[in-house]
């Protein structure tokens, strides 16, 4: 389960997205990357972060820590940049935390060619419908030695439809996807391999356990799931269609 841990120190923002996160620190000692739930985004993408860090690393990836922050806005009155005054404001409560990874640099190609880990990350964004990870925004950090994956707010579009209510499940588990932008298109080719292997670690039992940890307040009731658990079983049907389908592999290789 991801742990809960409370913000004690905003320390400054990163205004490399258009989100504005933040680096914080937390009553466990540990400094945090925060992606605040009053963001323009709104919490589906918070959503998506955890499930798609759960994913990664039920099929091996390394992906940095979450928790969950909870947020005195009170905080914000130490804060003399009126912009994050303001988001500070509107975030009370629960966001995401992603674990500070000090030193770490971002991925500038260099990655050996027998490296199994970008061809995960490429399944791991075909599968979830992943479109930000590009040579100008990459998501990828480079730590010890080994590549990392971040920010996963992009993936899981699907659930931006649900204003109105729930879609089907077979129209997302049919949709391809292309990875013309890929940062790792080269890596196509070995997805077939890749697909035997990690597809075996997923499955229904696997997405509930990921769904259990978004907390309840983020899990917005739709038409059709009006509460926090018809929405996690509602996830769950969509990644399980998706897995039971190859549609959504570049199409040379979804036969």
């Amino acid at each position: 389960m991801i742990e809960t841990v409370s913000v004690t120190r905003y320390v400054t923002p990163l205004r490399e997205g258009g989100s504005l996160p933040g680096i914080v620190e937390a009553d466990d000692l540990g400094t945090y990357v925060c992606k605040f739930r009053g963001a323009g985004q709104g919490t589906r993408v918070l959503v998506a972060e955890i499930v798609v860090s759960g994913l990664a690393q039920r099929i091996g990836l390394a992906t940095p820590r979450l928790v969950v922050l909870d947020l005195d806005p009170a905080i914000a009155r130490y804060e003399a940049d009126q912009e994050v005054q303001d988001l500070l404001t509107a975030s009370p409560g629960l966001n995401l935390g992603v674990d500070f990874l000090p030193g770490a640099f971002g991925y500038d190609g260099g990655l050996p060619i027998d490296d199994p880990a970008g061809t995960k990350i490429l399944w791991l964004d075909a599968f979830t419908a992943n479109v930000d990870r590009t040579w100008r925004n990459p998501n990828l950090l480079m730590w010890h030695g080994d590549l990392w994956v971040i920010d996963h707010g992009a993936a899981l579009y699907f659930h931006h439809a649900w204003v109105n209510g729930l879609t089907a499940p077979e129209r997302f588990a049919a949709q391809p996807w292309d990875p013309a932008n890929h940062v790792l298109r080269s890596r196509t080719s070995a997805l077939p391999a890749v697909d035997a292997e990690v597809a075996g670690l997923l499955g229904r039992e696997v997405f509930a356990e990921i769904l259990a940890d978004v907390p309840d307040t983020w899990l917005e009731p739709v038409p059709g799931a009006e509460t926090p658990d018809l929405l996690r079983a509602a996830y769950v049907d969509f990644l399980v269609a998706r897995l039971h389908t190859r549609q959504w592999l570049p199409a040379e290789l979804a036969s």
